[in-house]
């Protein structure tokens, strides 16, 4: 989108690069822009280009140049990205959305095709494959068709909002995942529309799109609230940051990945501190990081809570737009522009930072991550001794004697191969007869008819996932898998039976890379055969465990894990039957495959044996950092970029041959239960009813500290029994037909009975119960009853529920759904220690209104049981068009007893004010473009 700046500082001007001329916007015209990080240059210009007088002003443009490092946020700025990206799972909700407000226009007398993105928006539909299939070489074909049987109706919609709305493109399935076809195809680096340029900015509609500032793009996820907004041409608000200097020195040492690096860094930002800040990296060290760990860097930026983790554009750059299949056009103009803008990384000129770290590469060494948070970091190294620690709390079975081994040997005697310790495949099984004493044990003697005979324990590795955008889109963590799988397999060395193994690169390219460096033949030989192109384990899409593994799990009540090069590894997530899930590089996830348990200590426990009968470690098949470099030169070429994203939008026959509806509007099918008419605008009038306080609201629920929008918001599979198979049950749908909560995004119906129905979750008005349950304060003595039905009977009583939490509230995947599912279960206000920025600001989006207990109290040393009723006053201030800094909040407990106190206003910007008073972020965009 265009827009035509007042040009206040008369920055406005051109760039000659080569035959082309540019108009651009020059820093060099605001005095103090040259001292700024250079993500804030890049605010900077955006303003600089977008400045309106009345949204954007040149007040604004003068405090970005006078920044002070030092000071606390509180000037209100508004950012205008240059484009919206988004997956599946979160862009359904937003295609619905914008397809219902065309319906809406029309009703209050508007026009329909105002109802367009402003700014361009892509799609890439990566969220939808699920791994049913694996281990076989037709896992991918087979996974591909159960993903159009299931989603067809999804992807029909899709493909009528492709043609229905303008600027707005969808990557049909199978091509990647978003971030890595983000930053290998669709970034440009330095945009250019009707002949101006100007810095690529994004917002996308997940956590992880931070990815691309690896690739010196400013973009980090909001929710899908806030991208349909921003297509809608709506500037996000947003407080000038503080940004911290995060200095890189020194490089890595052989045998430590990417991966390793990243967990580093996300372990050390979080002790820091820095939710609501940018991370830049500067220093002489940047220049040594290749680009894929700088976006593999950027990528877990949400994973230690900044706004976004950027790289400067340099060389390095230049030469990976190059690679990928960019233009020498475009590479000129990417050099030109960032020289010219002091946007090229100068280690010599280091600016002033809000905050610094440093850390020096070479002290790096191999790590994992687990069991439950992405920043919980432990040493590879000691990784034994903390499993046996962490999996007491997860199990209450005794930690064996002796006499164990002696049962064990009664139950399975030394002639039988489970007992001796061996498969049908001749792989080592760990038993708790081999050595396991020291953690709890219960080992399960399980009968596979594909697997053959083994025992599972505590502890067993049953999925072993190398998936996810955070590490699929580096080829030395790649390159390095393949090469270790290739060893193990020379050695002799197999996968365990147990261990679903899983291989989903985020780009084609990847499986042409081990195609040309002969290397898929080893990987199969570990049963890691190609199970899609997209983002599976990381999500929940692991599909189901071998029959009788789960049910092995299930009925012994095993606490077993699961290790995947993910980014995400909260409770829940990964697989109902899996309690203790691991984050690690695509090496270890192998290398754990072969090991087969989490107790197992890499120096010192033998991954097998050779042909000649001679143990086997991790040394002794990991690759030389030589053999992965000299192997990338060799295999990864431009030309495998420029073909695979030749037809990037095209699709296969299965995209070709679905069945399309056409027409400005949807023709809505009443019998659909993945897309229906959001409920948003029902009723909705040109002007908004003034807000109210809130009074007699009951407490839906009392939630602990780091609950994520997983909990609030699962996206994994959908249990029976629960509101939402009972509605899916109810409209006809079988159980196998289930799929998945996120794929179906797209019904309102399936969405608010999923909401707070995360099987982990613990609401702590119950006792000891995990799941989505509540009391139900309408029925006498306030009975158990599942979170959705209890909300049924409160919205008809006409009751406002509140939802108490603790400490970082919403963190996790950016998920709209989870501020649209609390509003639409009735709840007024969240009342929490702390936010997470994009679920804090979706609450309000959604005319929710977030509130923090005072600093230093909490539920727990109020005295709130949740039992009480709330009162809320002080919302109506902002109807005088002031928000309060904070509201008196009284909880009347059952006895009359009264807890008073003044709970702090959330809403940090002007903008999100005028957002709440209209009911939402939807109703203030549509009224303002009927009125426009």
């Amino acid at each position: 989108m265009n827009v035509t700046s007042i040009d206040t500082f008369g920055a406005k001007g051109t760039l000659e690069v080569g035959s082309n001329s540019y108009e651009i916007f020059r820093l060099a015209a605001v005095p103090g822009t040259e001292k700024l990080p250079y993500a804030l240059k890049v605010l900077a210009e955006n303003l600089l280009r977008t400045e309106d007088g009345a949204n954007i002003t040149a007040d604004q443009i003068r405090a970005l140049a006078a920044w002070d490092p030092s000071a606390e946020p509180d000037t209100e700025i508004q950012f205008t990205p240059a484009r919206v990206i988004m997956q599946d799972f979160t862009g359904v909700p937003c295609i619905v959305d914008l397809a219902t407000m065309r319906e809406a226009v029309t009703t209050l007398g508007g026009d329909p095709n105002k109802v367009n993105p402003l700014s361009p928006a892509d799609m890439v539909i990566d969220h939808s494959v699920i791994l049913d299939v694996f281990g076989t070489a037709d896992a991918l074909e087979r996974n591909v068709d159960l993903e159009y049987e299931r989603n067809g109706e999804r992807y029909q919609f899709l493909r009528w909002g492709q043609g229905a709305f303008d600027d707005f493109k969808v990557v049909p399935p199978g091509v990647g995942i978003v971030h890595q076809v983000n930053i290998e195809y669709l970034a440009p680096t330095v945009m250019v529309r009707n002949g101006q340029a100007y810095p690529d900015t994004c917002v996308g509609t997940d956590s992880h799109t931070t990815m691309v500032n690896g690739l010196g793009v400013l973009g980090w996820g909001v929710g899908g609230i806030e991208a349909e907004a921003a297509m809608l041409g709506q500037p996000v608000s947003m407080l000038i940051p503080r940004v911290v200097g995060f200095k890189l020195t020194g490089e890595i040492k052989p045998g430590v990945t990417a991966t390793d690096v990243v967990l580093t860094v996300t372990d050390m930002l979080r002790k820091h501190g820095v939710v609501g800040k940018f991370v830049e990296f500067y220093g002489k060290g940047v220049a040594e990081v290749p680009l894929a760990n700088r976006a593999t860097l950027g990528n877990m930026s949400p994973e230690f809570g900044s706004t976004a983790a950027i790289f400067p554009i340099d060389e390095e750059t230049i030469n990976y737009l190059r690679l990928t299949g960019r233009s020498d056009e475009q590479l000129a103009l990417v050099e030109a522009y960032a020289k010219e803008q002091g946007l090229w990384h100068d280690a010599d000129n280091e600016p002033a930072y809000s905050e610094y770290l440093e850390l020096d590469l070479s002290t790096v060494v191999p790590s994992i991550a687990g069991p439950k948070r992405p920043q919980d970091r432990i040493l590879l190294s000691d990784s034994k001794t903390q499993f046996r620690q962490d999996i007491r709390t997860y199990t209450n079975d005794p930690v064996p004697h002796t006499a164990l081994d002696e049962a064990l040997e009664e139950s399975f005697p030394a002639s039988d191969p489970v007992a001796s310790g061996t498969a049908t495949d001749g792989a080592a099984l760990p038993t708790a007869a081999n050595g396991n004493s020291g953690r709890p044990s219960k080992p399960i003697k399980v009968s596979d008819p594909e697997r053959g005979d083994f025992v599972l324990d505590h502890g067993a590795v049953v999925v072993a996932g190398i998936t996810s955008c955070t590490n699929t889109s580096n080829p030395s963590v790649m390159i390095g898998a393949a090469l270790l799988a290739r060893n193990a397999v020379e050695k002799g060395l197999a996968s365990k039976p147990w261990v679903k193994t899983n291989m989903a690169p985020g780009s084609q390219v990847v499986a042409d890379y081990y195609e040309k460096a002969g290397l898929w033949p080893y990987l199969e030989k570990l049963g890691f055969y190609v199970g899609g192109f997209g983002c599976t384990t990381c999500i929940g899409n692991t599909g189901p465990l071998p029959e009788q593994i789960s049910a092995a799990i299930n009925d012994n009540d095993l606490s077993v894990t699961a290790v995947l090069s993910g980014n995400r590894n909260f409770e829940g997530r990964i697989s109902p039957d899996v309690k203790m899930n691991y984050l690690a590089s695509p090496p270890l996830v192998i290398a754990y495959a072969l090991a087969g348990t989490m107790d197992f200590d890499f120096e010192t426990d033998a991954l097998g044996k050779d042909q000649n009968g001679n143990d086997v470690f991790l040394k002794d098949i990991w690759p030389s950092a030589q053999e992965i470099d000299d192997t990338i030169k060799s295999a990864i070429s431009r030309d495998m970029f420029t073909k695979s994203y030749a037809t990037v939008f095209d699709g296969d026959q299965r995209w070709q041959g679905l069945n399309t509806p056409e027409g400005d509007t949807f023709a809505w099918d009443e019998k659909s239960t993945y897309v229906r008419k959001a409920p948003y605008f029902d009723g909705m009038s040109m002007e908004p009813a003034p807000v109210e306080d809130i009074k007699g609201a009951r407490v839906l629920a009392l939630l602990g500290d780091s609950v994520t929008t997983d909990h609030i918001s699962p996206a994994g599979p959908i249990k029976p029994g629960t509101p939402a198979a009972q509605y899916l049950d109810a409209n006809g749908v079988a159980r196998k037909d289930y799929n998945s909560l996120g794929s179906r995004r797209g019904n309102h119906e399936v969405m608010i009975r999923g909401t707070f129905a995360n099987i982990r979750l613990r609401n702590q008005l119950l006792d000891d119960v995990s799941g989505g349950y509540t009391r139900d304060f309408t029925q006498p003595g306030g009975p158990q009853a599942f979170i959705y039905d209890a909300s049924q009977n409160y919205q008809a009583a006409g009751i406002p529920l509140v939802v108490l939490g603790g400490k970082e509230y919403g963190s996790g995947s950016s998920r709209d759904w989870a501020a649209k599912g609390t509003r639409l279960l009735g709840v007024k206000a969240v009342i929490t220690e702390s936010f997470e920025r994009i679920h804090r600001s979706n609450l309000i989006g959604m005319g929710v209104v977030p509130l923090q207990f005072p600093a230093g109290q909490s539920a727990a040393s109020l005295g709130l049981d949740g039992t009480e009723t709330f009162d809320i006053e002080g919302i109506t201030k902002l109807n005088e068009g002031v928000t309060p800094k904070t509201m008196k909040v009284t909880a009347t407990k059952e006895n009359g007893e009264k807890v008073v106190f003044d709970a702090v206003v959330r809403i940090d910007t002007p903008g999100e004010a005028d957002y709440y008073r209209n009911g939402g972020i939807l109703q203030y965009v549509l009224r303002n473009m009927i009125r426009g």
